[in-house]
């Protein structure tokens, strides 16, 4: 069992920037893709944003593909969301989230193909 412990998040302003990370535990994190999942209120859980064992492949959502960056640092067994220019709509529960071992093609995309995810932390977007 992968256990991801997530920090960073809290409150910025319209047009912030924020970070966050998600570190794990065990030997398993470059064996593992990776993925950011928000849950706003009321909303179902959407995805944000994945990145591949090695790094080599990252995926975006539309709303922040010009905006976030995901990455990894394996050396540390730490994943990374860095969240600039932000908007109102982005205000949500922050997941991250590892598929363990995933085969050749996913879908990054579905929260399906993950196995284990983090605690969640509070992200709050105002004007």
């Amino acid at each position: 069992q992968v256990q991801l412990v997530q920090t960073g998040g809290g409150s910025v302003q319209v047009g912030g920037s924020l970070r966050l990370s998600c570190a794990t535990s065990g030997r398993t994190f470059g064996d593992s893709a990776m993925g950011w999942f928000r849950r706003s209120l009321g909303e179902e859980r959407e995805f944000v944003a994945a990145i591949s064992r090695n790094g080599d492949h990252t995926v975006y959502a539309e709303s922040g593909k010009e905006r976030f960056a995901i990455s990894r640092d394996n050396d540390k067994n730490t994943l990374y969301l860095q969240m600039n220019s932000q908007k109102p709509e982005e205000t949500g529960v922050y997941y991250c989230a590892a598929a363990l071992n995933p085969p050749g093609f996913i879908n990054y995309r579905s929260y399906r193909v993950y196995d284990n995810w983090g605690q969640g932390t509070q992200v709050t977007v105002s004007s």
